[in-house]
Order: structure tokens, then C-alpha cells, then sequence
């Protein structure tokens, strides 16, 4: 049993890890619900993989049990992480809505006269991008 919940912690993390090193929204933040749920996972896992054990101690205080605890901690967890998503969902779409493309910009400064495109564009560019206004600055001048 414990090799199971070990290699599921391992799998939903090394997804999460991957999803979220994209450049697109949305693989971002479903990388952080496989992160959130594989920290649901280990945390419920450290109370006890005890099967057909009662949650509590009984009077008589013997036999197997399950702590409590972590399953508190991840019934808190699993709210915080609906939470933190329905944020980001709607921070993301508001960004999508105001920009037109869910494509992640780092920021960096790049000299003039260059662009740098996810899809391996030309480095030189005649003028502003055509997905923006005339007037409005593609990148900030320093």
C-alpha cells in the first residue's frame, strides 16, 4: 500500500513540476492542482496507512488506529487549494480577456528592433506587433 500512495505522490508532483514550467496559463495552473493534490496525498499519507482502522482511539485505548490530524489538515487544504485555483482561473481569464493571448511573458527586456515568439518567430521585426495597437508600447522602455 505504501508504495502505491509513494509512486502516486512522485507521478502527481513530477506532473504538477512539468505542467507548471510551460508558457501557456492554463497548463500553469493545472500544474498547481496536481501539486495541491499531491501535498493532499502526502499529508493524508503521514497519519497512517491503516486499513479497516477506526479515525479515533477507542476507550479501551489498544489497536491500530488513524490519527486525526492529517485528515483535518487536508480536509483545510483542499479548501485553500479551491480557493487559490478559482483566483488564478479568474485572474488568468481577466488577463486573457484584457490581452487576447494566454501566453506567459517573463518580462524581459529585449533591445530594439527584436522579438522573441513561442512559435520560433524571426528575431527581427519591422515594426510593432501586429496583434497590438499602433499606439499602444509592445515592451516597456526602460
Amino acid at each position: 500500500m505504501e508504495i502505491v500512495v509513494a509512486s502516486s505522490v512522485g507521478v502527481l508532483t513530477a506532473g504538477g513540476v512539468y505542467l507548471i514550467l510551460r508558457l501557456r496559463v492554463f497548463p500553469v495552473i493545472l500544474g498547481l492542482a496536481l501539486l495541491s493534490y499531491a501535498v493532499n496525498v502526502f499529508l493524508f499519507s503521514t497519519g497512517g496507512l491503516s486499513i479497516n482502522a477506526a479515525p479515533i482511539l477507542a476507550d479501551e485505548g489498544g489497536g491500530p488506529y488513524t490519527d486525526p490530524l492529517p485528515q483535518a489538515l487536508v480536509l483545510t487544504a483542499i479548501v485553500i487549494s479551491f480557493g487559490m485555483t478559482a483566483v488564478l482561473v479568474m485572474i488568468s481569464l481577466g488577463a486573457y480577456l484584457d490581452i487576447g493571448d494566454d501566453h506567459i511573458d517573463m518580462g524581459r527586456a529585449l533591445p530594439e528592433g527584436e522579438t522573441e515568439g513561442p512559435e520560433g518567430r524571426d528575431t527581427q521585426s519591422p515594426g510593432p506587433d501586429p496583434g497590438y495597437d499602433d499606439d499602444t508600447p509592445v515592451r516597456p522602455q526602460p
